[in-house]
C-alpha cells in the first residue's frame, strides 16, 4: 500500500515561521477532512431541498436533534486527542500507551451508542413535545430512524481520525473523507430519487445513504491502520475487547467536559431550529441554508483547533512553555484571519450563497430566500468570534484544560446566546434575525472568555511543572 503518512515532528520548531509551517502541514488535511464531513451534511440538505421546503424543514429538525447527540459523542471521543499528543510529546515512539487510549475510545463509542439510538428512535415524540408541527415531526422521525445508525459508525471513524492526527499523519483521513463525499452523493442520488434501479425513498433515502457512506469510511479506516506499515505496528484492533478502566476513567475525565461543551454549542443551534419552528416553516428552511454555509466556513478554524490541540499537547508533554505559546498563537491567528475573510464574502454576496441551496427564481422559495439572506448577513458578523472561540478551546484542550471552558460554553451559548436571541425574536419581534443576533453575541462572549483564560495560563497553573 502507498505510504501517505507525514513524518512525526522530531525537532521543536524554531520561531513562528517554522511553527506556521508545522501547523499548516498538520491542519490542512484536517481542515479538508472536516470539510468533507460538512459536505456530506450539505449534500443531504441540497438533495433533500430539491424535494421541497417541507422535506427540507423536516429533515433539518431531525438532523439537528441527531447532531446534538452525535456532537456530544464527538466530545467524548475527542478526549483521546490531547492524551495521545501529550504521550507523543513525552515519548516520540510510544506504542502501548497510544493503543490503550485508542481501544478505550472504541469502548466509549460502544457504550454511548445505546442510549443515543434509543433517544433518536423517539425523534417524532420529542419534536412534538417541543411544540413542532405534527406533520414535520412525523417526517423527521422517518428520516432519523434511517439515519441514526450512521452515528456509531461516524464516531468510530472519528476515533481513527484522532489517532492519525495525534501522530501528525492525517492525510489518510482526508482520502477517506473524499471517498465518503463521493459515496454520499451516489447513495443519496440513487435512494432519494430512485435512480440506477433503486427505489425512490425520499428523505428516508438520505438517511440510508448516510449509513452506507459511514460504513464505507469505517471499512477504509480499518484497512489503512491494518495494512499501512506506519500504523500496523500499533495493533490498534488487537484484543480491543479487553477492559482498561484506569485509562477509560482518564479519558472520561478529559472528554466529558469537552462533550458537554460541544453539546452546549450544538444545543444552541438545535434550540435555534426549534425557535425557528415556532416562527414558520420558511424560517426553519432558511435557517438550514444559512447554517450549512456557516458550518462550511467553520470547518477551517475547527481543523486549526484540532491542530492546536495536538501541537500544544506535544509541548505540554515536553514541558516546553515556548512551544506551547508559539503553537497556540499560530493557530489562533490563522483561524481568525480566515474567518475575517469569510465574513467579508458573506456580507458581499449573501444572495448568491443562498442560491446554492434553493432556486431563488421559484416564487415558492421567495420567502425562504429572503430570510436566508438576512440570516447570512448576521452570520457574517460572528464569523471571527466563532473562529476565535473554537481555536481557543483547542489551545486550552492541548493543556488538558476542559472543565472551566465547559462553564464558559454554558454561560455564553445558553444564558446569553439563546436568552438574548429568544428575547430579540419574540419580545422585540425581530423574528429569525433576532435568534441569529443572539447567537452572534453568545459566541463573542465565549471567545473573549476562552482567550482570557489562555493568556492567563501560567498564573492559573495550566502549564506543566517542567515548563
Amino acid at each position: 500500500m502507498l505510504q501517505l503518512a507525514m513524518p512525526l515532528t522530531s525537532e521543536k520548531p524554531q520561531g513562528y515561521r517554522a511553527e506556521f509551517r508545522a501547523t499548516l502541514a498538520l491542519a490542512w488535511p484536517l481542515i479538508l477532512t472536516n470539510l468533507t464531513m460538512s459536505l456530506i451534511g450539505a449534500t443531504d440538505v441540497l438533495m433533500v431541498g430539491w424535494l421541497g421546503p417541507t422535506e427540507l424543514a423536516a429533515s433539518s429538525l431531525g438532523f439537528n436533534l441527531s447532531m446534538l447527540l452525535a456532537i456530544f459523542g464527538m466530545g467524548l471521543v475527542t478526549g483521546a486527542s490531547p492524551l495521545m499528543a501529550s504521550e507523543i510529546g513525552r515519548f516520540r515512539h510510544s506504542v502501548r500507551d497510544i493503543r490503550r487510549t485508542f481501544r478505550q475510545t472504541l469502548w466509549l463509542v460502544a457504550m454511548l451508542s445505546v442510549p443515543l439510538l434509543i433517544i433518536l428512535w423517539n425523534t417524532g415524540a420529542i419534536l412534538t413535545l417541543l411544540g413542532q408541527d405534527a406533520r414535520l415531526s412525523a417526517l423527521a422521525q422517518d428520516y432519523i430512524r434511517a439515519y441514526m445508525w450512521s452515528i456509531p459508525l461516524f464516531l468510530t471513524t472519528l476515533a481513527f481520525r484522532n489517532f492519525l492526527a495525534a501522530l501528525e499523519r492525517p492525510r489518510w483521513s482526508l482520502i477517506v473523507g473524499v471517498v465518503g463525499v463521493l459515496g454520499n452523493i451516489l447513495f443519496n442520488y440513487s435512494l432519494i430519487f430512485g435512480k440506477f434501479g433503486m427505489p425512490a425513498l425520499g428523505v428516508v433515502g438520505a438517511g440510508v445513504g448516510s449509513v452506507l457512506t459511514n460504513l464505507v469510511m469505517v471499512a477504509l479506516m480499518i484497512v489503512v491502520v491494518c495494512r499501512d506499515r506506519q500504523f500496523r505496528r500499533y495493533h490498534l484492533l488487537g484484543r480491543w475487547w479487553r477492559s482498561d478502566w484506569p485509562r477509560f476513567a482518564e479519558m472520561t475525565r478529559i472528554g466529558t467536559p469537552i462533550a458537554i461543551s460541544h453539546a452546549f454549542e450544538a444545543g444552541v443551534f438545535t434550540a435555534a431550529v426549534m425557535l425557528m419552528g415556532w416562527i414558520s416553516t420558511a424560517a426553519v428552511a432558511a435557517h438550514a441554508v444559512a447554517l450549512q454555509l456557516a458550518s462550511l466556513t467553520f470547518m477551517v478554524p475547527m481543523g486549526l483547533a484540532q491542530a492546536a490541540t495536538v501541537r500544544v499537547g506535544i509541548g505540554h508533554g515536553r514541558g516546553d512553555a515556548v512551544h506551547i505559546r508559539r503553537a497556540g498563537w499560530t493557530s489562533f491567528v490563522m483561524g481568525t484571519g480566515f474567518m475575517a475573510v469569510m465574513a467579508l464574502i458573506m456580507l458581499t454576496i449573501p444572495g448568491h450563497l443562498a442560491g446554492l441551496f434553493i432556486d431563488r427564481s421559484d416564487p415558492a422559495n421567495a420567502e425562504v430566500a429572503e430570510l436566508a439572506v438576512s440570516f447570512l448577513i448576521v452570520a457574517a458578523l460572528f464569523q471571527v468570534a466563532d473562529g476565535a472561540q473554537v481555536v481557543a478551546q483547542g489551545m486550552l484542550r492541548g493543556l488538558q484544560d476542559t472543565f472551566v471552558p465547559m462553564l464558559f460554553a454554558l454561560l455564553g451559548y445558553w444564558f446569553i446566546g439563546i436568552g438574548v436571541g429568544a428575547w430579540l425574536a419574540f419580545e422585540r419581534e425581530w423574528g429569525g434575525v433576532g435568534i441569529w443576533t443572539g447567537l452572534a453575541i453568545g459566541l463573542g462572549i465565549v471567545a473573549v472568555l476562552m482567550l482570557t483564560r489562555w493568556m492567563q495560563r501560567e498564573r492559573l497553573g495550566l502549564l506543566p511543572s517542567a515548563a
